[in-house]
């Protein structure tokens, strides 16, 4: 049976959520096509997404960003464990290789471990790399100059994704500037249909109300001003990642026998980060965006760009956020308006038609 080998960051689900679909479409092209996800992140995201055969290795792809929550970047800390992951790094080249070549795929799709693609060349096995940022690119801002090992972690990996065949730059994307070879595709989405009446129908609402979905994707948040959610009134609020407080206006996603991709596309609004797998996909739906920006991610312009012309959004300034003070931002969004289109979400067929070469 043909085989691609998936490796994805564990940084979020933003990464899996742009790998899925593309792993979907290419299923349709190459018949018996199977894959194995080399990735931390859980298996319970795949299920129900992921159509194509799979089997999962948790094996730890890259570090990312060591977070504080889903807005705060602990930046010492993000480089101590990049420094950990470097000091073994030829053990890992040398491990993946191995379960490469023992694998026998045909091709390496990697978002965004640049392992995979140091790996991949050292096995004798073409690399592509799917992505919308590098964690060069997303570093490099958080580096002190002053510091050589920071220099010498941004070096291996420009050089590590120097190695693969291709980048197939998603839109909306930063320049992916270590690649000799960049193939510019469409946004990736794949989002579910409506429920709206079935949702507003479970949970009793009146017309007059509206709801709101807050999820800041697979780095949970800690805490929400819940007093100040139980005064809004017209409103309430489904919560992913924490047990809601106890209230009238606030309950969970688990709660509710809707996954996150339905309820995406039956609320009224989402609350959110500028995220590229929710920003895309509430884009695709006309959902309305309420955004928190964190302004130390280097792939937040250019969604946020995307947002405030393809979407209908407004931004919710942190202190806002954390004082609870969203009931101007909720009102202003319901007046949102787009400036253009949204733009078609082709990104998972271009990408799958470059991938099927290698089959």
């Amino acid at each position: 049976m043909p085989l691609i080998w998936s490796a994805i960051s564990g940084h979020g689900y933003g990464h899996a959520a742009q790998v899925v679909p593309v792993l979907n479409e290419l299923g349709r092209l190459v018949p018996g096509l199977r894959t194995i996800l080399r990735t931390t992140v859980p298996a319970s995201f795949f299920r129900d997404r992921l159509i194509i055969p799979w089997e999962l290795r948790a094996v730890r792809q890259d570090v990312g960003c060591i977070q504080r929550g889903p807005l705060e970047i602990d930046v010492a800390a993000t480089w101590e464990r990049h420094e950990a992951f470097h000091d073994q790094w030829e053990r890992r080249v040398t491990e993946e290789a191995a379960a490469m070549r023992a694998a026998g795929p045909k091709v390496v799709l990697a978002d965004t471990p640049y392992l995979a693609a140091c790996a991949a060349k050292e096995a004798g096995v073409s690399a592509v790399v799917l992505a919308n940022f590098t964690w060069n690119e997303v570093l490099e801002p958080l580096s002190d100059p002053g510091r050589p090992g920071h220099l010498a972690i941004l070096t291996a990996i420009r050089q590590s994704y120097a190695c693969a065949d291709l980048a197939m730059r998603i839109a909306p994307g930063l320049p992916l500037t270590p690649f000799s070879k960049v193939l510019d595709i469409g946004p990736i989405a794949e989002p579910a249909a409506s429920c709206r009446s079935e949702l507003r129908a479970h949970l009793g609402m009146a017309e007059t109300e509206q709801l709101v979905l807050i999820g800041f994707g697979g780095i949970p948040l800690e805490s929400l001003p819940w007093e100040s959610m139980t005064k809004m009134e017209g409103y309430r609020f489904i919560v992913d990642g924490i047990p809601a407080h106890r209230g009238s206006r606030t309950l969970s996603l688990e709660s509710l026998p809707f996954t996150f991709k339905t309820l995406l596309a039956s609320v009224d609004m989402v609350m959110t980060k500028p995220g590229y797998g929710t920003v895309v996909e509430a884009v695709a739906l006309g959902v309305p965006v309420v955004y928190v920006r964190r302004y130390n991610f280097a792939d937040e312009a250019p969604l946020v760009n995307f947002l405030q012309r393809f979407g209908r959004s407004h931004e919710l300034r942190i202190e806002d956020f954390l004082s609870g003070n969203w009931r101007p931002a909720l009102d202003a969004i319901g007046s949102s308006v787009r400036a253009f289109p949204p733009p078609p979400c082709t990104g998972p067929s271009e990408a799958a038609r470059q991938l099927a070469a290698f089959f």
